[in-house]
């Protein structure tokens, strides 16, 4: 990785997503959320709730190797009556999920969807905050 190549930090709410990432080698945005202007080397996932004692870090990131077009019902057949099964969403095919030693944590609750930064921050944050560009 170079210092300037960029993360795109994004949140799993489910941990069937975790498992498609990792067994799959894939993640899913759909195209209307996906952050403007992003042209990303990377992807980390931000674990939520769901997680019970993992909750409030990013574990993990993956290379990202690949974007295709395809609807939520392709990606998720076994979801057809999904109130979302005929938008469009971006398929984000990953390498590898690598391991964040140690976490980024996210202490003060900050609430977000997506968190754009830089190889250099996120291979030193440790906490949300540092993946920020100072102000």
């Amino acid at each position: 990785m170079y210092p300037e190549d960029r993360v795109l930090v994004g949140v799993i709410r489910r941990q069937r997503d975790l498992r498609l990432a990792r067994e799959e080698g894939w993640y899913r945005i759909p195209v209307a959320n996906w952050p403007r202007d992003v042209d990303c080397e990377i992807i980390a996932f931000f674990l939520s709730r769901a997680f019970g004692s993992l909750n409030g870090g990013i574990r993990c990131y993956a290379e990202m190797r690949g974007l295709e077009l395809t609807c939520r019902r392709d990606l998720l057949p076994a979801e057809p009556n999904h109130r979302r099964a005929d938008e469009v969403y971006y398929r984000v095919a990953l390498g590898p999920l690598v391991e964040k030693q140690p976490p980024v944590l996210n202490s003060g609750r900050r609430r977000f969807a997506f968190i754009t930064s830089t190889w250099e921050r996120f291979e030193t944050a440790r906490d949300i905050r540092d993946l920020y560009a100072a102000r």
